[in-house]
């Protein structure tokens, strides 16, 4: 009996081996390769730059220069320390000799020139919902910046993490490509701003709760929650945390970082704000109206702060 069921065992797991192989392959996005055509819009590639808060991650830190886009940003998570890679047009260190294609598959669907999985620290669950040609406008502008040396250091991982094959399933389970169908019923500002704020924005990633695999917790989507990056506490943006703002308040706050009661941005919200401030006017309006308009939902309970030393 024994002698059966050891090809059995072999079989079996020769299968599950190659059902994981098959389930966490990086697929590139289906149509990635561009027409030579296309005449880009480097006007249209700078507004796609500030509303995706490029510089905010892949700015050397430490400097004034937010188009010195060399990376180097530490980003902590509950996974590990991830890094942000240099996207200058480096030919070397950068995105300098990647196709078109090459980063519209990067954007778009997380999986890198070389055929693996980026890790989901880089919001391509959001950009996928972008349009390709304002992705093509964005690799244009890019290629206009300043080229900066300089290899960016390994991320800081722990095993089971830092295998990206892994990362397949994390998609099949949390990753939704669906594109961006505007609502038809709504005003064009709104439906700009739905675009901007569930796209480029990618606001979602930060302003939402995350389940112990870190995906964003759908019934909870900008209802704030703890920071992903390990401090503090993001704030809800729906209705239930915004009720006594409006939209000249949001659109205010997003070039200013001003809150309506005289406070201002803190923490990664201030580099936010060093993008927002760049939109046109017509944008920061967009993506107020869409913001007021997110019905309001609880989000997980905030815990107590701690009382400092000497206290009662």
């Amino acid at each position: 009996m024994p002698r059966r069921i050891l090809p059995a065992a072999l079989v079996a797991a020769a299968a599950g081996i190659g059902l994981y192989w098959w389930l966490t392959a990086a697929v590139p996005l289906a149509g990635a390769v561009t027409a030579p055509a296309f005449t880009p819009d480097i006007a249209n590639g700078e507004v796609i730059f500030n509303a995706g808060g490029c510089a905010s991650c892949h700015a050397v830190p430490n400097q004034p220069d937010r188009l010195k886009l060399g990376g180097g940003l530490a980003i902590p998570s509950p996974f590990g320390t991830f890094y942000a890679p240099n996207i200058s047009p480096d030919p070397t260190d950068g995105i300098g000799r990647w196709s078109e294609a090459d980063f519209i598959t990067a954007v778009m669907r997380g999986v890198s020139p070389a055929g693996s999985h980026f890790f989901p620290a880089f919001p391509y669950t959001s950009y996928a919902h972008a349009q390709p040609k304002d992705v093509r406008d964005l690799f244009a502008y890019l290629k206009t910046l300043p080229p900066v040396p300089g290899k960016v250091r390994d991320h800081d991982v722990p095993f089971p993490f830092n295998i990206r094959r892994n990362v397949g399933i994390w998609k099949l389970l949390f990753f939704d490509d669906k594109p961006f169908v505007p609502d038809l019923s709504r005003s064009a500002a709104w439906n700009r701003g739905a675009y901007l704020v569930n796209s480029f924005g990618h606001c979602a990633e930060c302003h939402s709760p995350r389940n112990f695999l870190g995906g964003i917790i759908a019934a909870q989507r900008f209802a704030g929650g703890p920071n992903p990056e390990g401090e503090g506490w993001v704030p809800n943006i729906t209705e239930k945390g915004l009720s006594d703002w409006s939209e000249k308040d949001i659109a205010y706050f997003l070039e200013t970082g001003q809150t309506p009661d005289g406070d201002s941005a803190g923490g990664a919200m201030t580099r936010v704000i060093k993008n927002t401030s760049q939109l046109p006017e017509a944008d920061r309006t967009a993506i107020a109206t869409y913001i007021k308009s997110l019905p309001p939902v609880e989000g997980p309970p905030r815990p107590p702060k701690k009382k400092k030393e000497g206290e009662g």
